[in-house]
């Protein structure tokens, strides 16, 4: 499976300036039903481990500071 710890270009953006999983909120990761998305040990800021989205957007919807943007691609919409 392709990680995408270093990639840029994924559907699950987080904004590390607002995302507080190193005070232990690990909502997105919670609430995602396919496992993709996970805390980075180093930095501990949530990033999308496996570039697998369904788009079905609890992640971005149920987190606290809006640190997390799905972009669905525009064929989807």
């Amino acid at each position: 499976m392709p990680t995408t710890l270093n990639r840029v270009n994924v559907p699950v953006a987080v904004d590390a300036g607002k995302c507080i999983a190193e005070k232990g909120c690990t909502v997105c990761v919670d609430v995602c039903p396919l496992d993709l998305l996970a805390i980075d040990q180093q930095t501990g800021k949530a990033y999308m481990k496996f570039d697998e989205c369904w788009y079905c957007l609890p992640c971005e919807a149920d987190c606290p500071t809006q640190a997390i943007h799905v972009s669905i691609p525009y064929l989807l919409r």
